[in-house]
């Protein structure tokens, strides 16, 4: 599995680099954002990336890259607050470790987060290639997501999604009115266990609803969970703050 390091500290990175290589790992170094970006379009399979860069924001490198991009990214950064963490996740990163940490640790993130996206973008062969399509469920209101081609439209507008944004929304569309309680919504669309930070579900509802274009569509059930709805049907007690 081939990595790219985006860390301006060759303190940090040299220990890194040889520390992942031991476990089979091979990482390929980027000391800027730029060469960062640059680097990705060698396609590697993850990106680490440090949001405090001499010539550009981790931030900005981590929008650049999810725009043009759904290659799996972990951001390691001396920012441990939480609003630093869900602006992370919120732009499309997979997971979030502040430092100090170990390699072990970071090891066993890497694992999770492969398992998680490889899951969401690989498709077994059908066992009757010939057989016609069944057809998906319909969509709703303007609303229509192919679970095939793992697109999302809006009023015929295209909705750039990334892997786990499409997997929260496909997954609550699969009951719609339904509440699904935040533990389900975790163990199903994330991992059983899954252990990063806990406003992960939220910051990923958050992009969702403002992609959407009305934050109506995700409700949420107070104590309770997250339910997807039309705009406009939203069930009393309910909300979409």
């Amino acid at each position: 599995m081939r990595l790219l390091l985006i860390e301006d500290d060759d303190r940090i990175a040299g220990p890194l680099t040889e520390g992942l290589g031991r476990y089979g790992f091979t990482v390929d170094h980027a000391r800027t954002g730029a060469a960062g970006l640059a680097g990705t379009e060698d396609a590697p399979d993850l990106v680490l990336l440090d949001l405090g860069l001499p010539d550009m924001d981790g931030l900005d490198v981590c929008r650049s890259l999810r725009a043009r991009s759904a290659v799996p990214i972990i951001m390691i950064t001396a920012r441990g607050e939480e609003a630093d963490r869900i602006v992370g996740l919120e732009l499309g990163a997979d997971d979030y470790l502040a430092k100090p940490f170990g390699v072990r640790e970071l090891v066993a993130r890497i694992r999770a987060v492969t398992r998680r996206t490889s899951g969401a973008l690989t498709y077994p062969a059908p066992a009757h290639p010939a057989a016609p399509e069944t057809p998906g469920p319909p969509p709703l209101g303007a609303l229509d997501i192919n679970r095939r081609t793992r697109q999302v439209r809006l009023a015929g507008r295209e909705i750039p999604l990334t892997p786990r944004e499409f997997d929260l929304l496909a997954f609550l569309a699969d009951d719609p009115g339904t509440v699904h309680s935040r533990q389900q919504i975790m163990d199903t669309v994330w991992d059983p266990h899954f252990f990063g930070p806990t406003k992960t579900l939220d910051a990923h509802v958050a992009a969702l609803r403002r992609k959407l274009g009305d934050p109506a569509w995700i409700t949420t059930a107070r104590g309770v969970g997250f339910r997807l709805t039309v705009p406009g049907d939203n069930a009393q007690g309910e909300t979409a703050e």
